[in-house]
């Protein structure tokens, strides 16, 4: 079944040029997120709403590291 995904932009996403915004949305079961920047629409990454919530705690603690390749 094919969805038209709603995004929204982020509230941190106020002023500049209009183009510089942090676009989410989401699509029905699986639960499956959306992540694209409003000057490049065509592209976007999937994620899930844990993996994205342990991201955003990694950036908040500071909490992320590199990997050795």
């Amino acid at each position: 079944m094919n969805h038209t995904l709603s995004w929204q932009k982020s509230t941190f996403s106020d002023g500049g040029e209009g183009d510089t915004c942090v676009e989410l949305a989401a699509s029905p079961a699986p639960m499956t997120l959306h992540l694209r920047e409003s000057d490049t629409p065509d592209t976007a990454l999937r994620t899930t709403p844990v993996a994205l919530a342990h991201l955003l705690a990694g950036i908040r603690t500071g909490s992320l590291t590199s990997s050795p390749a």
